[in-house]
């Protein structure tokens, strides 16, 4: 109409920065506990029932293998909804191509991804005692899924931010790299983590006779390469967030290489704990949500770079 004033289109908002955080966190949570599902040989709880819970809607009279897996079950669907409520609110918050409303979007679509391979777990019966390839080769496929979803998640968090200066970080060597070889030790760590729950070992020399057994199921030949790789990768990280750091970027960007150093050797540190101790199950969490984490720094310090 003549005489209207355009307004400029909202972007930031601190109310939605908050919420989005929490939804990630909320997923982090869900994440560990599907861990604790799984290592606590609690994912055949439900039978082979989807969305069911042995065919019933509320389990009656539940085992506590039931109880942790219908948990889980319970606390997925409310990060879908909660995921769901982020998308919708980006799309009423932000302006048409804005990369909170892509992100929030592509969020949604890896968690409804995430549902369909944990129901293929539960289907296919990938669950329990169940060490073939198969099992292995899913679970790394959803392992995969989940670190694209909570890297969605933080990003649609991070670009959602009312003040976010473009970065000074001269590009550093290696950095793109840094993203697929985390996703690399991951891999390998789920598969390490199954094979450590299915054939535990009563004492590290009989977990290391497991290893280089010619009878072993591939679950222990294939241990071995995980903490190689973490150390290699571990090395890697820190060179590259040193190289970000020598280029004298802003505060923001220096903390999070210096969470990235930080976190890389923690993890290494809590893998030789996990190793030691046999990889208990709290310490098993502990290691999934260290590298949870390093993950995210990871992908906020290449978007900061690049």
């Amino acid at each position: 109409m003549p005489g209207t004033i355009a307004l400029p289109a909202k972007t930031g908002s601190s109310s939605f920065t908050r919420y989005a955080w929490s939804v990630l966190a909320w997923n982090l949570f869900v994440v560990l506990w599907g861990a604790y599902v799984r290592a606590s040989g609690s994912g055949a709880g439900c039978g082979s029932h989807w969305p069911l819970c042995n065919g019933e809607v509320l389990p009656r009279a539940p085992r506590l293998e039931t109880i942790i897996e219908f948990t889980h079950r319970i606390t997925s669907a409310v990060s879908l909804l909660g995921t769901g409520w982020l998308a919708v609110w980006s799309v009423r918050r932000f302006p048409r191509d804005h990369r909170v409303r892509r992100y929030a979007l592509l969020s949604v679509i890896f968690l409804f991804a995430e549902a369909l391979l944990g129901a293929g777990l539960v289907l296919f019966e990938f669950v329990a005692s169940n060490a073939s390839v198969g099992r292995a080769f899913y679970l790394s496929l959803h392992l995969v899924n989940t670190q694209f979803l909570v890297a969605a998640l933080a990003l649609t968090a991070w670009y959602s931010r009312d003040v976010a200066p473009p970065s000074d970080v001269r590009r550093s060597p290696g950095l793109i790299g840094a993203l697929p070889a985390a996703l690399l030790v991951s891999v390998t760590g789920a598969v390490t983590a199954l094979g450590d729950t299915l054939f535990p070992a009563a004492s590290l020399a009989e977990g290391m006779r497991q290893d280089i057994a010619a009878a072993s199921s591939f679950l222990l030949r294939l241990r071995v390469l995980h903490p190689a790789l973490a150390i290699l990768a571990a090395g890697y990280f820190v060179y590259v967030a040193m190289s970000v750091l020598r280029s004298k970027p802003r505060p923001l960007t220096a903390q999070i290489a210096m969470a990235v150093i930080v976190l890389a050797a923690a993890q290494l540190g809590a893998g030789a704990i996990n190793i030691t101790l046999l990889a208990p199950v709290w310490m098993q969490l502990v290691h999934l949500l260290l590298a949870d984490l390093l993950w995210l720094s990871l992908v906020l310090l290449v978007v900061e770079a690049l």
